[in-house]
């Protein structure tokens, strides 16, 4: 990608241009009435384009829908330059923006349907990798913005987990329940607003959590959970995501492998954060 910025630099230029129209675009359709959804990478979607989302979009409140794919780390081979693992935080901040993170083809099928009918500015996350469809279909279970789901049923721990995260969180409470940790298992796809009664009432529970998310742990879902359980119960937390850093060029599966973001890592971090109770 480097390589191509140097021997294209105009043409590079010229598309964050096209990316910054199409955001100028989508904020004037909304002006007859129209509803706009946008679609590109994310870090296109969000990092190259945030002054038009800040200014065109979200300060004026426009009905614009944000749906940006390829986010995290499992984009892959394309490296740290196309690997946004800083968009939740740059959308959540944003007054008035509602942000959904899905886990598969299903929820992120209905979360394009109800986001159709949510008067507001939307930004809708999504991967790039084929992961496996254990949501129920949008005609079986509506896409409720704002709630979480309850996967499974435990007194031990909590996880919550984002995207595709939600999947290694299911198969890491497989794990700890043969190891007699009995697992709340929340998916929380709204980022933004919180369903903050859903992880109070299962800390209240278990009395510890585990958040994990494909993103930078400064600004993303966990931290938005540590808010909650400050300013309400204070309670043992351990952290799944990216720590400071930026991505780089590998298959998904080894990426998450190395920066700890599959179910491995967090049957570890249910363990030591069940010890720290």
């Amino acid at each position: 990608m480097n390589q191509f910025i140097d021997e294209n630099p105009e043409r590079f230029f010229q598309i964050g241009i096209a990316e910054a129209n199409m955001m100028g675009i989508a904020a004037g359709l909304t002006i007859g009435g129209k509803i706009p959804f946008t679609g590109t990478f994310a870090n296109f979607s969000t990092g190259r384009v945030y002054d038009q989302i800040r200014q065109s979009i979200a300060y004026s409140g426009k009905n614009v829908k944000i749906c940006a794919s390829h986010a995290g780390l499992t984009l892959g081979e394309d490296g740290a330059t196309h690997q946004i693992l800083e968009d939740i935080g740059l959308m959540k901040m944003l007054p008035g923006m509602t942000v959904i993170n899905t886990c598969d083809y299903n929820q992120t099928k209905a979360a394009t349907i109800a986001i159709a009918d949510h008067n507001g500015p939307v930004y809708l996350r999504f991967g790039r990798p084929v992961v496996p469809i254990f949501m129920p279909d949008y005609k079986e279970e509506k896409f409720e913005i704002g709630k979480g789901i309850q996967l499974t049923e435990g007194t031990d721990v909590t996880i919550v987990a984002t995207g595709h995260l939600v999947w290694e969180a299911l198969q890491a409470s497989e794990k700890l329940e043969a190891q007699g940790i009995s697992v709340d298992v929340i998916n929380i796809h709204t980022i933004k607003p919180l369903d903050e009664d859903i992880i109070l009432k299962s800390v209240a529970k278990t009395g510890c959590i585990v958040t994990a998310e494909e993103h930078n742990i400064i600004g993303g879902l966990g931290e938005s959970v540590a808010r909650t359980l400050a300013l309400n119960t204070p309670t043992p937390q351990e952290f799944i995501g990216t720590n400071d850093t930026f991505g780089e060029s590998g298959t998904p599966d080894q990426l998450m492998e190395k920066y700890g973001l599959n179910a491995a890592a967090i049957v570890k971090a249910a363990t030591k954060v069940v010890a720290r109770k």
